[in-house]
C-alpha cells in the first residue's frame, strides 16, 4: 500500500522521457556526449569551473576522498593515519571512503536546532593535527560557512563538502556544495532531481579535476586533456593512452542516460527548489512551535530535502509510539539520515575517535525521524501534523 504522504515523488514529465528516448536512438549508451554536456550545464549552473559525474554520490564521496590522496598539492594532500573531522550525524558513505583510505575519524557533535556542526564543539575539535573536514550540509540546510572557515584560520586544512542531501540550498548567496576545495551532490530518485541514480563533484582546482577525470574511470589516461596536471603531456598515440594506467582508480562512470536525464532535470532545478522552499516556509510558519516535536532551525537558505521531527523530552510518547501514528495518517517516515553513526557497528572496522560527548547526535538518533518534502504544495500533509 502506497503511502498518502511519501518520502520522495517523481519530477519527471515528458522531457525526461524524449532524453531517454534520444539516447536509446542514438545507440551510445556508456558515458559519452550527454554526461559530458551535462557536466559543463552543472558547473555553470553552479558557478563552478569543472564538474565531474558519476554513477552515485555516495560514489561522488569516494572520488573526492581518492583525490586527495593523489594530488601534488602539499596543502591538500593527505595520507594514511591523517585526521578528519565529521560530523556525527550523516549517511553511511560520507564515512566510508575515508574509513576506506585509512583516515582517522574525528567525531564531532551535531547541533541539536540546525543538525548540522555544534561550531563550539569544532572549534574544540580541531587541532594541528586536523588535516581535513568533511562539512555535510544535513537535509537541505547549508552550514554556516564564515565560522567554519574562522575557526580554520589559516591551517592547511582541506574542506571538502558532502552536499548529497542539500542541492540547491545556499549561503550568503553562494550555493552549497562549492566552499570547499570539493563538493559533491547527489542525483538518486528521492534527492531534489533525479538521474535515477548519479552524482556529480565539483571544483574550481583543475589538478583535482583531472585527478578524479582518471580515477572515475580505470585510473587511465583516455579521459585526460593533452596537457595535464597527472603525466603532464599526453602522447598523440590513441592506442598506447587507451590502456595507459597511472592511478589506482575505479569504474564510476555513469551512464548516457543519467547524463541526458540530468540535463533536463538542471533546467528544472529552480522551480523545484522554488517549491520546496515555500513548503519549508509553510512548515515553518505552521508547526515551529508544535507540542509533540521541534524542527530544523534553517541556516542560510535551505533547499529543504525533508522536514525533521525530533520528539521533544516533555512529549510524553515514544518513537516508536510517534512513528505509528504517523504511518497510520499515512506519513512515511525514517531516521535523521542514519543517526549518531558513531553507534553503527560498522565503525569497529575504522581508525576513529570522539570528540567528548555527543548528547545532541545520541538524542536524535533516539527521537528523531524525518518526513518527505516535494515541488507541489504539501498544504494537506501540514495539516495532519498540526493536528497531532
Amino acid at each position: 500500500m502506497s503511502a498518502k504522504y511519501p518520502l520522495a515523488t517523481s519530477t519527471w514529465d515528458q522531457a525526461e522521457y524524449d532524453a531517454l528516448n534520444r539516447v536509446i536512438a542514438s545507440d551510445m549508451f556508456s558515458m559519452g556526449p550527454e554526461v559530458k554536456a551535462y557536466e559543463e550545464e552543472f558547473a555553470a549552473h553552479f558557478g563552478t569551473r569543472f564538474a565531474v559525474m558519476v554513477n552515485s554520490g555516495s560514489s561522488a564521496n569516494l572520488l573526492m576522498t581518492a583525490a586527495l590522496f593523489y594530488t601534488q598539492n602539499d596543502k591538500l594532500k593527505l595520507q594514511p593515519g591523517d585526521e578528519v573531522i565529521v560530523p556525527a550525524v550523516s549517511w553511511s558513505t560520507t564515512y566510508y571512503p575515508l574509513g576506506q583510505y585509512g583516515l582517522r575519524m574525528k567525531f564531532v557533535d551535531i547541533d541539536a536546532g540546525t543538525l548540522n556542526y555544534d561550531l563550539d564543539a569544532l572549534r574544540e575539535a580541531v587541532t594541528d593535527k586536523t588535516r581535513a573536514i568533511m562539512v555535510v550540509n544535513l537535509l537541505g540546510n547549508p552550514n554556516d560557512f564564515n565560522a567554519i572557515s574562522e575557526i580554520i584560520g589559516d591551517r592547511d586544512i582541506a574542506v571538502i563538502e558532502d552536499n548529497c542531501e542539500s542541492m540547491g540550498a545556499t549561503f550568503d548567496g553562494k550555493q552549497a556544495g562549492t566552499f570547499g576545495v570539493m563538493g559533491s551532490y547527489s542525483s538518486f530518485f528521492s534527492h531534489h532531481i533525479s538521474t535515477m541514480e548519479g552524482g556529480m563533484v565539483v571544483t574550481d582546482d583543475e589538478e583535482l579535476y583531472h585527478v578524479m577525470l582518471s580515477l572515475r574511470a580505470h585510473g587511465w589516461t583516455r579521459n585526460l586533456p593533452k596537457e595535464n596536471h597527472v603525466t603532464g603531456t599526453k602522447s598523440d598515440d590513441p592506442f598506447y593512452e587507451s590502456f595507459r594506467f597511472v592511478l589506482p582508480g575505479y569504474n564510476l562512470r555513469p551512464l548516457e542516460m543519467s547524463g541526458a536525464l540530468g540535463r533536463e532535470q538542471i533546467r528544472k532545478l529552480p522551480g523545484l527548489i522554488e517549491g520546496r522552499r515555500a513548503n519549508g516556509a509553510m512548515v515553518q510558519e505552521h508547526l515551529s512551535n508544535h507540542r509533540l516535536f521541534t524542527i530544523q532551525q534553517e541556516i542560510g537558505q535551505s533547499s529543504w530535502f525533508g522536514f525533521s521531527l525530533v520528539l521533544r523530552p516533555e512529549a510524553g510518547i515514544t518513537r516508536p509510539e510517534f512513528v505509528a501514528q504517523l504511518v497510520e495518517k499515512g506519513f512515511e517516515c525514517r531516521p535523521i539520515v542514519a543517526g549518531n553513526f558513531a553507534r553503527s557497528e560498522v565503525m569497529r572496522f575504522f581508525p576513529h575517535d570522539i570528540h567528548g560527548a555527543l548528547p545532541n547526535a545520541d538524542y536524535i538518533d533516539e527521537n528523531g525521524l524525518f518526513i518527505g518534502n516535494h515541488h507541489y504544495p504539501i498544504t494537506e500533509a501540514v495539516e495532519a501534523l498540526s493536528g497531532l
